[in-house]
C-alpha cells in the first residue's frame, strides 16, 4: 500500500488571515458570532457549520474548505486525528517487511446518531488497544471513516477504503440504512463486512440471495422484533397494541413489521400501524390515534432521539400504554424520567453479573470514563470476533478471512457465544431491561 498524507496548515493559516477582506458581510448570527461568506474561486463555499468570525479572526469549516479545493479529509477516531491530503501527492512505501492487515471502520462519528458511532469506535478500539494491534504476525492497521448516518456518506467511505485505502476487510456500517448499501459493495469487491449492530435481514440477505461476504454480530430484526412480541404477549400479557416507525428508516421500519407479524401469530391485535416523520417535532397527529385506540403496548422500534421524544409527548397526551422499544434505545441520553416503567430489547445489561461481562465493564470505565452501552459491547465483541477469524485464517487474504467467518462456531464474547448460519447471522437471545427509578435494569432473557 503506497500513500503520503500532505499537511497545509500553514497554507491554511495564509488563506485565513489574508483573504478576510474578501468575505463578503452577513448580518446571520452563528452560536453568537458573525457569519462571513467564503468565496472559492468565485464559488461561495457551501456548509452544514457556516464560516463565523471570531476576535477578528474567520474560522472556516476545514472540510467545506477542503473539499472545495479538491482536497480529501478524513477523521481518525482510533487517534483522534484529522488526515488531510491532496489526490495528486506523491506516494510512499510502507516499511517493508511489515504484515499489515488493514481494516476499514466506518461509524456515524457526526449527526444525529453520533453516540453510537463513537461506541462502536470505542467498544472496537479497547479490544485492538488490548492486543497492542497485533494479531500473531500480523499488524493491525484500523482506518476509522465518519459516515455521518448518511447512506451517501456511507458508500463513499466503503469506496475510499477499498479502492482508495486498499482494506481487506471492512467493520460497519452501525445503521441498517448505511450498512444496507455498503454490503452491496463489499460484495462486488469480495471484501469482508462485519457490521456490529445493523439488524434488517437485507444487510446479508437481497432478495433470498445470501450476500457471502457479509456478516453482523446483532440478531436480526426478525428475531428482535419477534421477541420483543413474546415478551409483550407472554410476559406483559398485553392483547392489543400500537406500532409506530420511521417511514424513512429501514432499521425501524423492519422491527415494526416484525413486531406486528408476531405479536398476531400469538393472538393479539395490532390497533394502529403508524408511520412518521423522523424531521418531525410534533407527533401529536399520530398519537392521537393512539389515543382512540388505547392499546395495552406502544411499540416504538426507533433511536432514542425519536423515542424520547414521541414517548414524552404520548404521556403529555394521557397515554397509559406500556411503552415497547428496541436496542435503540439504549444510550446514556435516553430520557429515564420520561420512559420510566418502559422495556426495551437488548443484547446485553450492564448489570449483568457474569464475571466477563464485570471485568469488561470495569476496563471500559477505566478506559473513556463513562459506562459502556449496547454500541460499546457489540463493537469490542465485534473486534473478538475479527480478530479470531484472522488467527484462524493465518492471513490478511479476505477470501480467507470470509471463509474463517463463515466457519467461527461456538466463539465466546461477552453477549454469548456465536456461530453463524448460512446467511451470516448469530442466533442468540435478547435480554429485557426495564427503566425503573431513573435507570435501566435486566429484567428476564427472552431465547428465540
Amino acid at each position: 500500500m503506497f500513500r503520503k498524507w500532505c499537511v497545509f496548515f500553514l497554507s491554511l493559516m495564509f488563506f485565513v488571515f489574508f483573504v478576510i477582506p474578501a468575505f463578503a458581510s452577513s448580518n446571520d448570527s452563528y452560536q453568537g458570532h458573525p457569519v462571513v461568506k467564503v468565496v472559492i474561486n468565485g464559488n461561495q463555499l457551501q456548509s452544514d457549520v457556516p464560516a463565523i468570525l471570531v476576535d477578528g479572526r474567520a474560522l472556516v469549516p476545514v472540510r467545506a474548505f477542503c473539499e472545495a479545493l479538491g482536497i480529501q479529509v478524513e477523521w481518525d477516531a482510533a487517534t483522534n486525528t484529522v488526515k488531510i491530503a491532496h489526490p495528486d501527492a506523491t506516494s510512499a512505501a510502507e516499511p517493508s517487511g511489515d504484515k499489515v492487515i488493514r481494516v476499514g471502520l466506518i461509524a456515524p462519528l457526526s449527526g444525529d446518531v453520533r453516540v453510537f458511532g463513537q461506541s462502536v469506535v470505542n467498544g472496537f478500539n479497547l479490544l485492538i488497544k488490548e492486543k497492542n494491534s497485533k494479531v500473531g504476525p500480523f499488524r493491525l492497521e484500523v482506518i476509522a471513516m465518519d459516515d455521518r448516518n448518511s447512506p451517501t456518506e456511507a458508500v463513499n467511505a466503503a469506496m475510499n477504503l477499498i479502492t482508495r485505502e486498499k482494506v481487506d476487510v471492512i467493520v460497519g456500517a452501525v445503521t441498517s440504512k448505511c450498512s444496507i448499501p455498503v454490503s452491496e459493495i463489499c460484495q462486488h469487491y469480495e471484501i469482508p463486512m462485519i457490521t456490529p449492530t445493523s439488524t434488517n435481514p437485507r444487510v446479508t440477505v437481497d432478495q433470498n440471495k445470501r450476500k457471502a461476504f457479509i456478516f453482523r454480530t446483532c440478531i436480526t430484526d426478525p428475531a428482535q422484533g419477534a421477541m420483543a412480541a413474546k415478551f409483550a404477549s407472554q410476559n406483559l400479557k398485553a392483547r392489543t397494541a400500537a406500532v409506530l416507525y420511521d417511514q424513512g428508516n429501514e432499521y425501524t421500519i423492519g422491527l415494526a413489521e416484525c413486531f406486528k407479524d408476531a405479536f398476531e401469530k400469538w393472538g393479539c391485535r395490532v390497533t394502529v400501524f403508524e408511520p412518521y416523520d423522523a424531521f418531525a417535532s410534533d407527533f401529536t397527529e399520530v398519537l392521537r390515534k393512539v389515543v382512540q385506540a388505547k392499546p395495552d403496548i406502544l411499540y416504538l422500534p426507533d433511536y432514542y432521539p425519536r423515542a424520547n421524544l414521541i414517548c414524552k409527548q404520548a404521556r403529555q397526551l394521557g397515554i397509559r400504554a406500556v411503552f415497547l422499544g428496541a436496542d435503540g434505545w439504549d444510550s446514556q441520553y435516553l430520557d429515564l424520567p420520561s420512559l420510566e416503567g418502559s422495556y426495551y430489547t437488548n443484547y446485553y445489561a450492564l448489570d449483568d453479573p457474569n464475571p466477563q461481562m464485570v471485568n469488561w465493564v470495569a476496563k471500559y470505565r477505566d478506559m473513556y470514563r463513562v459506562d459502556p452501552d449496547i454500541f460499546a459491547a457489540a463493537g469490542y465483541d465485534t473486534a473478538q470476533v475479527l480478530i479470531k477469524a484472522i488467527e484462524v485464517a493465518g492471513s490478511g487474504d479476505p477470501l480467507k478471512i470470509r471463509d474463517a467467518l463463515q466457519n467461527t462456531k461456538d466463539f465466546a464474547t461477552l453477549n454469548g457465544s456465536i456461530s453463524f448460519d448460512q446467511d451470516g447471522n448469530p442466533l442468540k437471545p435478547v435480554v429485557i431491561l426495564k427503566v425503573k427509578q431513573g435507570k435501566a435494569v435486566y429484567e428476564t432473557t427472552v431465547a428465540p
